[in-house]
């Protein structure tokens, strides 16, 4: 399989950008710029935000805001399963211990 990285053509708010990168990452990669730019052009359309400028930064703003609120609700997942895993354990060893 070829692994070697290559160029993608990605339009975001009807601006073509060439980004190079691996095979196996073109999807998530064409994905996100479809995600980016349906973001912006919701923002564009709303109004409120006037200018390619503001517009992308508002638009990165929101999307790494989701992706915190995603971070944390994975640690807070992270931590419960491992403390039922850990509850799991203690009562599965407690049962060897004791038959």
């Amino acid at each position: 399989m070829n692994n070697k990285p290559q160029s993608v053509s990605l339009m975001i708010m009807g601006k073509e950008y060439r980004i190079v990168c691996d095979m196996e990452e073109q999807d998530d990669l064409i994905h996100s710029a479809q995600l980016l730019d349906a973001q912006m052009r919701k923002m564009r359309d709303s109004g409120k935000v006037n200018g390619a400028d503001r517009i992308a930064v508002m638009a990165a703003l929101n999307l790494a805001h989701e992706l915190q609120v995603l971070k944390n609700q994975n640690a807070s997942l992270k931590l419960s399963l491992s403390e039922c895993l850990a509850n799991i354990n203690h009562k599965i060893e407690n049962v060897l211990e004791n038959p």
